[in-house]
């Protein structure tokens, strides 16, 4: 009934025009405030599924390492009981040492990871070897490098050149590190691929053969940095990594791909929620045009509320009425701008019709994906802002004395 009433109210034609046009612009301007929230959020979710997969591609599902220290030491029993344990599909060994690479004038510090032959079924480094490169370890005699793109640029790397690079690794059996020839262990290697993925990692991140780089630093056979982690699609990595801690003990740490990189991932969930609460701000300046029309569609139904309660209804219901007025102003206004977001969105999604100026992105468009949570989210948020907006003139509808005689 009460709905009956606020619908009733909503559609008749009032008395003074611009008691419509303030109506119809707090359900606009609430429309254009959701739709804008929708969208923005859409696009902050495509921007971050797009960095989450392209960081995706260089972290592997789980990783092991040392809770302390650089290094940790596993025997071939522990290596099968994590072989074991289900829903794993690839594991790969790790080694990882800084590195000093030179091409003739030109240097460069490096993050040299030593990778075994199944590295490249834990992650994705291949499918972004640039052209006329290839992703080639090479040997423990004979090795080979794969180098993120900052670096070759840096130091000037040419896939066709036959004159090899020099890599420096320190010497962890030297005694004398004031001496760069007794401090640092030096080898000829040929670089075979460039990758390109992230400029984190570009800048950073160089492959070679796990066996060579043990063999330049000197390492014990039974020592690594990490073990890298693959998982069957349907696995419940939660309790991949319980499963897998429980096993190793506490002087190892299993940590997701997200756990790994946490510092990003924190601040791109609290980037979300900023926006959010930003953008949030236009559909409360919305709820200021509501205030007003309640305010003046009350003024303009005082005898028909006097009528009311010379029938007996009491300031529940006549509150209620004007609640139900707010909701269906916010209502329609959040609705059409839901909408409104879908619509844009999806074409965006199927047309690419925004796009990126430069050439330096990943994508040339603005990438969008929509989330049921962020619909559900600022349909929460509407309807709190309707019930804010609607019910100090609600209240003060079912309080005031109204006479029915007068209209005043």
């Amino acid at each position: 009934m009460k709905f009956l009433f606020a619908w009733r109210y909503f559609k008749s034609k009032k008395s003074t025009n611009v008691i419509n046009i303030i109506a119809w612009i707090s359900v606009i301007a609430i429309a254009v405030g959701s739709a804008a929230l929708i969208l923005v959020l859409s696009v902050f979710n495509g921007f971050e599924g797009l960095v989450k997969s392209m960081y995706g591609d260089f972290y592997p599902d789980l990783r092991i390492s040392a809770t302390h220290g650089k290094y940790m030491q596993l025997q071939p029993t522990m290596l099968q009981k994590i072989h074991q344990i289900k829903d794993i599909k690839n594991i790969s060994l790790t080694i990882e040492e800084k590195a000093l690479l030179v091409n003739g004038e030109y240097q460069s510090i490096v993050f040299l990871k030593g990778v075994d032959s199944n590295y490249q079924n834990v992650v994705a480094i291949p499918k972004h070897i640039t052209d006329n490169g290839k992703y080639e370890l090479g040997f423990k005699t004979n090795p080979a490098i794969v180098l993120g793109a900052g670096i070759a640029n840096a130091i000037g790397a040419d896939l066709y050149s036959t004159d090899p690079l020099t890599i420096f690794l320190p010497n962890r059996n030297s005694e004398n590190f004031s001496n760069m020839q007794s401090a640092m262990n030096s080898f000829n290697i040929r670089e075979t691929g460039i990758f390109r993925i992230q400029e984190d990692f570009d800048n950073k991140y160089a492959f070679t053969n796990i066996d060579f780089l043990r063999y330049m630093i000197e390492l014990p056979s039974d020592f690594y940095s990490g073990i890298a982690i693959s998982l069957s699609g349907d696995a419940n990595i939660d309790k991949v990594q319980s499963s897998l801690q429980s096993l190793m003990g506490k002087n190892f740490q299993v940590q997701t791909r997200y756990q790994q990189n946490q510092g990003l991932f924190s601040v791109m969930q609290m980037e979300k929620w900023i926006i959010y609460i930003i953008l949030s701000i236009i559909l409360i300046i919305a709820a200021f045009n509501m205030v007003g029309a309640l305010t003046m569609l009350i003024l303009e139904k005082r005898k028909d509320i006097a009528v009311l309660k010379a029938l007996g209804a009491n300031s529940s219901f006549i509150q209620g009425i004007f609640l139900n007025e707010g909701f269906l102003l916010a209502g329609i206004g959040g609705l059409a701008g839901m909408l409104i977001a879908f619509i844009i969105c999806f074409l965006q999604q199927k047309f690419h019709l925004l796009k990126l100026e430069g050439g330096s992105f990943v994508v040339d468009y603005y990438p969008v994906k929509m989330h049921i949570t962020d619909f559900i989210l600022v349909g929460i948020t509407i309807f709190v802002v309707a019930v804010s907006a609607a019910w100090i003139p609600a209240q003060k509808a079912a309080t005031k004395e109204f006479s029915l005689k007068s209209g005043e």
